[in-house]
C-alpha cells in the first residue's frame, strides 16, 4: 500500500476559521494514524483576496495547536514549491495541455474568475453557455497574437453522469448539464482554485482529499480534470458544516470563528482541539476528553458524520474547564504570566502566582478568567460591591474588623491556620459568630463577597497587605 499523503490548503485571506482548524485537524489525525504525511499547502490564487501576513499566522496558529506539518512552506519538501503562486508556470503547462487534446478552449469574451462565489462557499454559478464552438482555431490564433487577453475554460461533456464514491457521504452523482465550463487559468495567469486544486494534489501525491462540505459541488469539475488527465482520482471525504446553535451556518454575525479569538480569550489549545474533533466526529462512546495521542488512535473518517454540527460554546467551556484543572499550577503559571502582563500587571514571582492560580483555578473557565477572579491579589480593591456591601457590611462591622485587625498585628506567623484561629477566637470573645467577622473582612480585603477560602487567600497575600487593607476600608467604609 502507497504512502497515505494528505493536505490542508487554506487560502491566505485572513485568520484561521475554527471550521478550517478542523480540517487541519482530521487531515492531521488522518495522516499521523495511518502513518502518512501531512502537507502544508498555500492557495493564494486569488489576489484580489489575498492578505498580507495571513500565511505566517496560518503557520503560527497551527502551531499553537500542536498540528505539526511535515511538508509545507519554511519548512520544504520533496513535492514542494507549496505556495501556490510559486507554481504559476506549471499550471500554464497543464492548461495548454488540456488545449490541445481538445478537453478546453480560449475564451475572449470572460475574463474574470466565475468560480469566486463557490470559493467562498456560497454555492453554483448559475450555469453559461458553452462557448467552445464559438471561434475557429486560426481566429483564437490570430486574436492571440494581436495581444487579447483570454482565459482558458475547461470543456464540460453535456448528458454524462459524473459519480464519486465519498468516504462520509457514499455515493454521490453529478449531471453534466449542471455543471459550468468552467475558467481553469485567468487571463492574468492565475489559475482558479479548480485547476490549482487538481495539479497540486496529483503532482504531491496526495492520496486523500479531506476537506469541508461547501467543496461538494466542486467535486465534478475535479474528477473530470483528473480523468482529461488520466491521472489516478484521490479519494474524497467531505466533512459536514459547523452550524450556529440556530443550526444556520457558522458565521462571525453570530460569534467568534477565528482561532485567534479563542486564543486570546484564553482557551487552552489542547482544550480547543479536544473539542473541535467531536463537531462531526464520534468515538462511539460517551467519552468527551481525548488528548492528541489519544485522538489519533481512535480517529477514523468512517466515525464522521453527514449532518451539521453545532458549535457548543458551553461544551466548549465545559471541555476548556476540565483541562484547566488537569495542568499543574507551574504549568498555567507560564500561559497566565503573558495575559496579565498585557494588562500591565507585572513583578510577582512563579511561586506567588503558582499560589494564586491554586486557590483559583476551580473557579475560571478560561486562562483569562484568572485575570478576573483573582485580581485583588494583584491590586487593592479600586471600590467595593455594591450588593457585598449592602449584604455583609452593617452598624457593627467597623467594630468586628478592627478587632481582627488589632489581633494580626501581633501575629508572628502568618498562616492561613493561624488566621482563621484568630478570627476565630475574636468571634468568641466578642460572642458572635465567626460569619460575623469572615464576611466583612473578605469585603475589606478583596472588594467582593465570594472567592476562595479567606484563611488562604489572606496568608498568599501576606500580612502587610491584609493589614493595610483593613485599614484602608476602616477609613473608608463608614
Amino acid at each position: 500500500m502507497s504512502t497515505i499523503r494528505v493536505r490542508f490548503a487554506p487560502s491566505p485571506t485572513g485568520l484561521l476559521h475554527v471550521g478550517g482548524l478542523r480540517t487541519a485537524l482530521y487531515n492531521f489525525l488522518f495522516a499521523r494514524k495511518h502513518g502518512g504525511v501531512f502537507i502544508l499547502r498555500i492557495e493564494d490564487t486569488d489576489r484580489n483576496r489575498y492578505v498580507p501576513g495571513a500565511m505566517e499566522n496560518l503557520i503560527r496558529t497551527l502551531g499553537w495547536a500542536g498540528l505539526q506539518y511535515d511538508e509545507g512552506p519554511v519548512t520544504g519538501g520533496p513535492r514542494g514549491p507549496y505556495i501556490q503562486s510559486e507554481r504559476l508556470a506549471q499550471y500554464k503547462a497543464c492548461a495548454e495541455e488540456l488545449i490541445r487534446n481538445g478537453k478546453a478552449y480560449r475564451d475572449f469574451l470572460d475574463q474574470g474568475d466565475d468560480d469566486e462565489q463557490e470559493k467562498s462557499g456560497e454555492g453554483e454559478q448559475p450555469k453559461i453557455a458553452r462557448r467552445q464552438n464559438l471561434l475557429s482555431s486560426d481566429e483564437v490564433r490570430r486574436r492571440l497574437e494581436a495581444g487579447e487577453p483570454a482565459a482558458v475554460r475547461m470543456k464540460v461533456p453535456d448528458a454524462v453522469t459524473i459519480a464519486i464514491d465519498d468516504v462520509i457521504r457514499g455515493h454521490v452523482e453529478f449531471a453534466s448539464d449542471l455543471v459550468n465550463d468552467q475558467v481553469l487559468l485567468k487571463s492574468d495567469g492565475y489559475p482558479t482554485y479548480h485547476l490549482a486544486n487538481v495539479v497540486d494534489d496529483h503532482f504531491m501525491g496526495v492520496t486523500h482529499v479531506i476537506r469541508g462540505e461547501e467543496w461538494l459541488p466542486s467535486t465534478p469539475k475535479h474528477v473530470l480534470l483528473y480523468d482529461y488527465f488520466g491521472w489516478p482520482k484521490p479519494v474524497f471525504a467531505h466533512l459536514p458544516l459547523l452550524l450556529n446553535p440556530d443550526r444556520t451556518k457558522l458565521s462571525k454575525r453570530q460569534g467568534d470563528v477565528a482561532v485567534e479569538d479563542y486564543q486570546k480569550k484564553g482557551y487552552l489549545p489542547d482544550a480547543l482541539v479536544n473539542f473541535i474533533a467531536l463537531l462531526g466526529w464520534n468515538p462511539g462512546d460517551e467519552r468527551e476528553i481525548f488528548t492528541l495521542e489519544e485522538l489519533t488512535r481512535e480517529f477514523s473518517l468512517e466515525r464522521v458524520g453527514k449532518s451539521g454540527a453545532v458549535f457548543n460554546m458551553d461544551k466548549l467551556n465545559s471541555v476548556n474547564k476540565q483541562y484547566l484543572r488537569t495542568k499543574t499550577d507551574q504549568e498555567l503559571v507560564s500561559v497566565v504570566r503573558p495575559i496579565l502582563e498585557e494588562s500591565g500587571i507585572r513583578g510577582f514571582s512563579d511561586d506567588y502566582l503558582g499560589q494564586v492560580i491554586r486557590l483559583t483555578k476551580e473557579r475560571v473557565t478560561t486562562v483569562c478568567d484568572f485575570k478576573e477572579t483573582g485580581d485583588f491579589f494583584f491590586a487593592d480593591p479600586a471600590r467595593y460591591d455594591e450588593e457585598a456591601l449592602k449584604k455583609n457590611w452593617k452598624a457593627e462591622s467597623p467594630k468586628y474588623v478592627a478587632a481582627v485587625l488589632d489581633a494580626l498585628r501581633s501575629l508572628e506567623t502568618f498562616s492561613a491556620a493561624t488566621i482563621e484561629a484568630v478570627v476565630r477566637r475574636t468571634a468568641e470573645q466578642l460572642g458572635v459568630g465567626p460569619g460575623k467577622l469572615i464576611h466583612p473582612v473578605r469585603l475589606a480585603t478583596t472588594g467582593k463577597s465570594t472567592g476562595p477560602g479567606l484563611f488562604e487567600l489572606m496568608e498568599v497575600l501576606g500580612k502587610g497587605t491584609c493589614v493595610r487593607r483593613l485599614e484602608r476600608a476602616l477609613q473608608t467604609l463608614v
